[in-house]
């Protein structure tokens, strides 16, 4: 949400100079959609490329130098987005994550192959039930208190610190997706295209302990030249998302990135 870690980055990079536009994606947040909790990569993309288009017809925006940056989820939109949207003229993820290759290969990529099986088939079983007037079905993103959090390990708890405690919670921040966002995001690849950027240049931003690296180290090994990788020593996956120690020399790498790049 833009409350949350693009709004931080957004703020601290137009402190800058660089104008910057954060938002909510469709059906979440402020957005409007139904049903209300649906991720849908295909439309997270295009949402991306809507933001271009918004931006590029600004009165205190040049359309050729616009980029994208994107946390997390959005960091492998961002990059599925640049791709084939050669407005983007610069591309930098910050933990970066293939949401397709997590729900398929779990966060530190060690997930049973059983799991996603049995969410696909919990999948199939929701589309059927709309379709009889049932409702949407939904699944929680986070375990319902700290003592299930940490029981889940280290990178279960800091998802449910930044999202679920006075750290970063927002009441319109969504706790559970709906069951059919789960084969729109198994079928995904964020990465699939990324050797398209080029010869754009791409940024990768990730911490030294985030379990999530190996998602990042592979979308920078496909891509093509001119790319970038810079670790983040020390941190965590989501200690990128707001902690001053973290996020400050991202920023900076981020600001000469861009500022190289978008002239």
């Amino acid at each position: 949400m833009k409350e949350q870690a693009s709004g931080l980055y957004a703020k601290r990079l137009s402190e800058l100079g660089f104008v910057t536009l954060a938002f909510d994606a469709a059906y979440q947040g402020e957005s409007e959609g139904q049903p209300r909790g649906l991720e849908d990569p295909s439309h997270r993309v295009e949402d991306i490329k809507a933001a271009v288009s918004f931006l590029s017809v600004q009165d205190n925006v040049d359309p050729n130098q616009i980029g994208a940056l994107g946390v997390c989820a959005s960091g492998g939109y961002s990059i599925s987005a640049a791709a084939t949207d050669h407005r983007i003229r610069a591309v930098a993820g910050v933990s970066p994550v293939d949401i397709g290759r997590q729900f398929r290969n779990g966060a530190n990529g060690t997930q049973a192959p059983a799991t996603v099986q049995n969410m696909l088939a919990s999948a199939a079983a929701a589309r059927t039930a709309e379709a009889r007037g049932e409702g949407v079905g939904m699944f929680p993103l986070f375990p319902a208190n700290e003592e299930q959090a940490r029981a889940g390990g280290a990178h279960v708890f800091e998802g449910w610190e930044y999202y679920c405690t006075d750290r970063a919670q927002h009441p319109r921040s969504a706790k559970a997706l709906t069951w059919t966002s789960i084969d729109r995001m198994a079928g995904f690849d964020a990465f699939r295209f990324v050797d398209l950027i080029a010869p754009r240049p791409l940024l990768v931003i990730v911490g030294s302990e985030a379990v999530t690296s190996w998602m990042a180290k592979e979308a920078f090994i496909a891509a093509q030249k001119p790319k970038e990788f810079f670790w983040v020593q020390g941190a965590m996956h989501n200690d990128l998302y707001d902690r001053d120690e973290y996020v400050t020399p991202a920023i900076a790498k981020l600001s000469a990135f861009f500022g190289a790049n978008l002239k």
